[in-house]
Parts: structure tokens; C-alpha cells; sequence
């Protein structure tokens, strides 16, 4: 049996057990304009939820070996977008992410990074989906015994590897410090640091982030956004922001706006509900 626990649509905890949804709790944000957009979804419930995730399942295999793991670069702003074009243009050599049924991934393909970022997020745990680690390719991800997540390992494997231009997803404050610390260790290699999966961060984490982060996206978090307003953080986006962390950081938001061709401002944009 495999199962794979992620928070998605409203931060909602969400288990998928054998390519079936089996449990959805009750989501702690109402309202993402992110889906409103693209899927319609005006109030995010458990039902809808359940919905969405088997609507993933059966269009592109989520969670499951069927699996579709690359993407095409679609012009969109994301964290995943924005990995792909620094690995695009060879900025970073790698970049380490999570995908469900393998864990903690270094991929060199921005398509991979796309496909697997771009589509999934959010995930807790998962267990080995054997296709899928075939596919990633089983030197690329971290344990494939037992798809364990922990990026701090992911980037100490990088660095072993000899990669030393290295890109890397974090959705703990203190992922962020440890990384810079291992940085620190290993003369030569430069990390960028992207915190996702935000929503309820605390304002300690929160600064701690803008400590040690060069990219960091808004999701439904309060305290991201009262601390990059206070920072007067370069950002792109109205209703889900992704700030600058650092002057790295602003190039990189820049590099992609060039990359698509400009960015249209959004009047009245509507943002996450709460803001948590």
C-alpha cells in the first residue's frame, strides 16, 4: 500500500492511499484566487477538495506510478517556474524539490521541475511509487527505500555530488537556517534558498525566512505579507505574491518577468480568505 499526506487547497491535511482519496480535513483558508481562476472554485470545501484531488489523479496520475512528471514552461509566475528558468539558463546546476512517491528529488530537466513542482505541492510524507523513482532516476533521489523528505539531506547529496550552483524548495524556517549554514561549510558552492508552502508561518519564522531566503511566495500567510510590506520587499504578483528575500533574489523575479514577456498588473486583485 502506498500513502502520501499532503496540505493542498486551503491548507487542508489530505491523505491519498492506493491512488483513492481517503481522508480530507476541514481546509483553514476558504477562499485561494488561484483556483477561483483556474478551476472555479469560489469557496474550497472537504467535497470540493476531494474533488480536485481525484480530478489530479485522473488527469495527470498524481500519487500514483501513472505519473506525469514533466511539464512544459506554460508562461506562468511560480516558484517552480521561476527553478525551471534558472535551470534553463544554467544559473543553478540542480534544483531540489519534493514529489510524491519519491520524496526529496534533485532534477537537472526544468521541464521535470515544472512538472513535478508545478502540479503537486504541499506534501507532508509519501512512500516509494517505483515507476516514479525509476523515471526521476533512483541516483536523483534522496532515499529511495523509503521516499523520505528532508531537504537539508537533499542539498548535503547535491554538494557530494559535486553540484555547487544549487536550488532548493523549503517550507521550514529552520530547513532555511541550516542550509545556510552548511553553505557556509562548503567554499564554493552557493545555495538559493525558495520557501513555499507558507500559510499560518508565524512572524518569527517568518523574519527568519527573510533572513535566510532568496525567494519566498506569499500563499496565505499574514505575517509574510505584513513583513515584506514592512521590508518594502521587491515582489511580483497582487493576490499571491512572491517576494524577494535578497538582491539574488530580485534577479531571479526579474529574470523570469523578462522570461514571459512582462507581467500585466492586476487591478482589485483578489487575495487568499483568511489570511492566516
Amino acid at each position: 500500500m502506498d500513502e502520501h499526506v499532503m496540505e493542498a487547497l486551503g491548507k487542508a491535511k489530505i491523505i491519498i492511499r492506493d491512488g483513492k482519496v481517503v481522508e480530507v480535513e476541514e481546509p483553514q483558508v476558504a477562499y485561494c484566487p488561484l483556483f477561483h481562476k483556474y478551476r472555479g472554485i469560489e469557496k474550497i470545501t472537504p467535497q470540493i477538495i476531494k474533488e480536485n484531488m481525484e480530478f489530479r489523479i485522473n488527469d495527470f496520475g498524481m500519487c500514483t506510478n501513472q505519473r506525469e512528471l514533466k511539464m512544459a514552461d506554460f508562461l506562468s509566475f511560480g516558484i517552480s517556474e521561476i527553478l525551471g528558468t534558472l535551470l534553463d539558463e544554467e544559473i543553478i546546476q540542480c534544483a531540489i524539490i519534493v514529489c510524491e512517491g519519491c520524496g526529496t528529488v534533485i532534477v537537472e530537466d526544468p521541464e521535470l521541475a515544472q512538472g513535478i513542482g508545478g502540479r503537486v505541492s504541499g506534501i507532508i510524507s509519501t512512500t516509494p511509487l517505483t515507476e516514479l523513482i525509476n523515471s526521476v532516476g533512483q541516483d536523483k533521489v534522496l532515499n529511495p527505500e523509503n521516499a523520505e523528505i528532508d531537504q537539508v539531506k537533499g542539498v548535503l547529496k547535491a554538494i557530494d555530488e559535486g553540484y555547487t550552483k544549487i536550488g532548493v524548495t523549503i517550507a521550514s524556517a529552520d530547513d532555511a537556517k541550516s542550509i545556510r549554514e552548511i553553505e557556509s561549510k562548503h567554499e564554493g558552492v552557493k545555495i538559493y534558498i525558495f520557501a513555499v508552502h507558507t500559510t499560518a508561518t508565524s512572524y518569527e519564522d517568518a523574519e527568519v525566512l527573510f533572513e535566510y531566503a532568496d525567494v519566498i511566495t506569499a500563499c496565505a500567510s499574514l505575517q509574510i505579507r505584513n513583513l515584506a510590506a514592512e521590508k518594502n520587499a521587491f515582489s511580483v504578483g497582487a493576490s499571491i505574491p512572491i517576494y524577494a528575500a535578497s538582491n539574488e533574489g530580485e534577479k531571479f523575479l526579474k529574470l523570469r518577468i523578462e522570461k514571459i514577456g512582462g507581467i500585466k498588473e492586476k487591478k482589485d486583485a483578489k487575495i487568499p480568505d483568511p489570511l492566516i
